[in-house]
């Protein structure tokens, strides 16, 4: 036991928490908008497919990673037009996505590599290196600083807040969010390829394992705000790299620890953290409600 906790434990627990960043930070810009996207999951699931597919094809982990970016941002964009053109439900278009992309890619990947359970393993040199943990940590403070110090984050806030004062203001509250929404589908589309083709080296169904609604807890738990959502996915990630270091370990009786009981380590954390925390954090004013111009 004492052997658990290490410095290969945190390297592990920075990796882990590198998708779940993403993915969070890009629900950040969605919810300070205004627009509940519960479709991080989805997205996360159509930019690892995305990411798997085109590099096994390209044999370029860059343009897989391009491609997971305009695939996440794609999907989104229908969650966009949904919610804020047509005014949907926006938990029940993102529940839809959440629900579609969990069967797309396995039907894709059996049309395409006549394998529904997972696509062809992408070679060792076309994987990406650690990219995706840079740009999750340069994200954090870029998030910071375009959220507080700029125009852009000035109107994003002011949307999800009070949209009639800043259509009052002259501020495209749609447009806003449409923006909003897309970056979020991208950011949420390089945490999916990171796992097909930076963690992983393939595509396997349902390889997000609920990352996406981990990641919306750890928003949840930070209050909407770049560095407490980042601290919240460290958090998780150090769950997780905790319950993968403890599968074979043996207790003082000499009992091996039940996988099962490591496995559901993440997914019990993050029902503590939503029954505890989200009564006490302060959701943005005007999250959910799909606002229309007054003519």
């Amino acid at each position: 036991m004492n052997n658990i906790f290490n410095v290969g434990l945190l390297l592990s627990a920075m990796r882990l928490a590198t998708p779940l960043l993403l993915a969070a930070l890009g629900g950040l810009f969605s919810e300070r908008s205004g627009v509940i996207n519960i479709a991080l999951e989805g997205l996360m699931l159509a930019g690892a497919f995305t990411a798997a597919a085109v590099t096994w094809y390209a044999g370029s982990p860059w343009v897989g990673l391009a491609s997971a970016v305009l695939a996440g941002a794609a999907i989104a964009g229908i969650h966009a037009l949904a919610c804020i053109r047509y005014r949907a439900d926006q938990v029940v278009s993102g529940t839809a996505i959440n629900i579609l992309l969990t069967g797309v890619p396995a039907l894709l990947s059996g049309a395409f590599f006549l394998s529904t359970g997972s696509t062809p393993q992408v070679p060792k040199e076309q994987l990406m290196p650690y990219t995706p943990i840079v740009i999750a940590a340069v994200l954090v403070p870029l998030t910071y600083y375009v959220l507080y110090y700029t125009p852009f984050g000035l109107r994003l806030r002011a949307v999800g807040e009070n949209p009639e004062a800043a259509d009052a203001a002259g501020v495209s509250v749609n447009g806003m969010r449409y923006a909003a929404v897309l970056i979020s589908g991208a950011l949420a589309g390089i945490g999916g390829a990171y796992l097909s083709i930076g963690q992983s080296s393939l595509f396997t169904r349902n390889m997000s394992a609920g990352r996406g609604f981990i990641a919306l807890a750890a928003l949840i738990f930070g209050k909407w705000r770049p560095v407490q959502t980042m601290l919240a996915c460290l958090l998780f990630g150090f769950t997780e790299a905790v319950a993968i270091q403890l599968q074979g370990v043996h207790l003082f009786g000499g009992e091996e620890i039940p996988t099962q009981f490591v496995q559901i380590i993440p997914y019990v954390l993050t029902i503590v953290v939503l029954a505890g925390f989200i009564g006490t954090s302060r959701a943005p004013r005007a999250l959910g409600i799909a606002y229309q111009k007054e003519k």
